[in-house]
């Protein structure tokens, strides 16, 4: 088998630039996975079709940011400032990339975002996304794009939130009553905790089914995956409760599935501004 082959096996580490800090943070953990796995990193940034055509109407007006000041929405200078924002992009992940190694490309593509990712998503990859340290943003809610991307990715998706976490604590991953969504959390989970050398915390969403012959296979498989594993049974699935919990452990990383009825939840939002670390959602 080729080299190539390989590594499309392994899947890519793909990341999404939009331009904004965040995303920034976003390719640096983006460019640490790769450098730890041999992985490519596919760097994508997406022109929006709907900002440009809303700068082709002449009633058109954008209000800066820090001036407050309204002018014209002109589709030029809109064009102007896509395409620069491109040329950060490809500069941000040559920078992030050198002396680690590795292959990278930049994808440049005009649609919506969410489709143009999932165009060129995989099973096997590994899409990282920025978000904003919610903790600090009170009633903060997950973006739609965000939202959109866990959804529907045929992989992972990795939320990076800013800061990073620097407490050297323990891999929470979520257990539900779906079998084969707790096998992908549990194998997500190890491979961060082999990555971070951090052990796991299983959590067990009260009232859950989980057969005995199940939970029995989950502790094997991370006996047998080396992990240093325990499994807790939440006493509730409010978000302060799970956030208390997960600060109990001294979390440094969650893994939930999107099979989960805890992210599921309308409260998921809650949590993540709660507790503010970066989440692995397994398809």
């Amino acid at each position: 088998m080729t080299n190539g082959a390989t590594e499309r096996r392994r899947g890519r580490i793909m990341v999404l630039l939009d331009g904004s800090r965040v995303s920034y943070a976003a390719l640096e953990a983006a460019a640490d996975i790769a450098a730890q796995t041999g992985a490519e990193v596919l760097g994508i940034f997406v022109e929006e079709v709907n900002l440009l055509r809303s700068a082709g109407y002449s009633f058109s007006r954008e209000v800066g940011s820090a001036s407050g000041i309204s002018r014209s929405f002109d589709a030029a200078l809109v064009e102007h400032r896509l395409q620069r924002l491109a040329d950060q992009a490809r500069q941000a992940l040559a920078r992030a990339m050198a002396g680690r190694g590795g292959h990278h490309a930049l994808s440049v593509a005009r649609g919506r975002v969410v489709e143009e990712v999932l165009a060129l998503a995989g099973p096997e990859d590994l899409l990282v996304l920025g978000r904003v340290g919610w903790s600090s943003a009170p009633g903060a809610r997950l973006g739609s794009t965000a939202r959109g991307l866990i959804q529907r990715s045929p992989g992972r998706v990795l939320l990076w939130c800013e800061p990073p976490v620097a407490t050297p604590g323990r891999i929470v991953a979520f257990l539900n009553d779906h079998n084969q969504a707790n096998h992908r959390a549990v194998l997500a989970a190890v491979e961060a905790s082999r990555r971070y050398h951090q052990p796991i915390t299983a959590f067990l969403c009260p009232g859950k089914t989980v057969p005995p012959e199940h939970l029995t296979a989950i502790r094997r498989e991370l006996d047998v995956l080396g992990a240093d594993a325990r499994i807790r049974t939440l006493p509730a699935t409010d978000p302060a409760t799970i956030a208390q919990a997960v600060r109990q452990e001294h979390a440094s990383q969650l893994v939930v599935s999107r099979e989960c009825g805890l992210f599921q939840n309308p409260g998921a939002d809650q949590l993540l501004i709660a507790v503010n670390l970066p989440v692995t959602v397994t398809p």
